[in-house]
């Protein structure tokens, strides 16, 4: 089983050496970054599962990190754990607001810190795990066993069809442009025709059967998935082409 991988992002060195001795005797793998422009970097090639980030860093500081990290695709997903010399509660305030899942004021304690960090990333394993099973309309699609049903009827879905269900199921509400929608299911197909996703969506609608109709064409854009606060099909409802 791999290991949990935790960066700190902190520009005191005897607290990242300390951070990392403990964190790796917990069986974490620990990657550092002594600024936050560099945080940023290594937090996109390092992937982490949970930051700990300084507030107080040079070159950018660590609010404008968290916030960055939020805005990108690839980084905002990551737990971030916000550190702080400071304990006005304006601080706080602003961390979380700028998206720190946690907040701890030096001077702190390691062992107190650690369990917080445990349970953080608990959270973010049971969160995962419900991202990876949505189910709206009738429509239950698990990106784990990679398995569709509509109405508890199990659907058979090609990988591309698999792929553009779990899109549009995961935005709910939201249009997607046709290249988008390329971008997320042809896989390995680079050559694929922007028509082709027609196709696609004309043969999931079809195995969707009577529930098609939460596919929706917007008309100059693309296709959404009706949204959840939109009122459920009839059942009588035949899929739209």
């Amino acid at each position: 089983m791999s290991k949990q991988k935790i960066l700190i992002v902190e520009d005191e060195r005897t607290l990242q050496e300390i951070l990392t001795y403990n964190l790796e005797r917990e069986g974490f793998e620990v990657a550092c970054a002594s600024d936050g422009q560099d945080g940023i970097r290594r937090a996109r090639s390092f992937e982490p599962d949970l930051i700990i980030l300084d507030l107080m860093l040079p070159v950018i500081d660590g609010l404008e990190v968290c916030r960055q990290l939020r805005a990108d695709v690839k980084t905002k997903a990551i737990r971030v754990l916000m550190l702080t010399a400071r304990s006005e509660e304006v601080d706080e305030i602003v961390g979380f607001n700028m998206g720190a899942d946690d907040y701890v004021t030096k001077p702190f304690k390691v062992k107190p810190l650690v369990h917080r960090i445990k349970a953080l990333l608990r959270r973010s394993s049971e969160d995962q795990q419900s991202r990876d099973r949505l189910s709206i309309h009738g429509i239950d699609v698990d990106r784990i066993h990679h398995t569709a049903k509509a109405r508890d009827v199990v659907l058979d879905l090609t990988p591309t069809e698999f792929r553009l269900l779990w899109t549009l199921v995961r935005a709910a509400g939201r249009p997607f442009g046709r290249n988008e929608l390329m971008d997320h299911c042809r896989g390995e197909d680079a050559n694929a025709l922007e028509r082709t996703i027609d196709v696609h969506v004309r043969s999931l609608r079809h195995k969707l059967g009577d529930l098609g109709d939460v596919i929706e064409t917007v008309r100059g854009v693309g296709y959404r998935f009706r949204s959840e606060s939109e009122s459920p099909l009839p059942m009588n409802t035949e899929p739209t082409e």
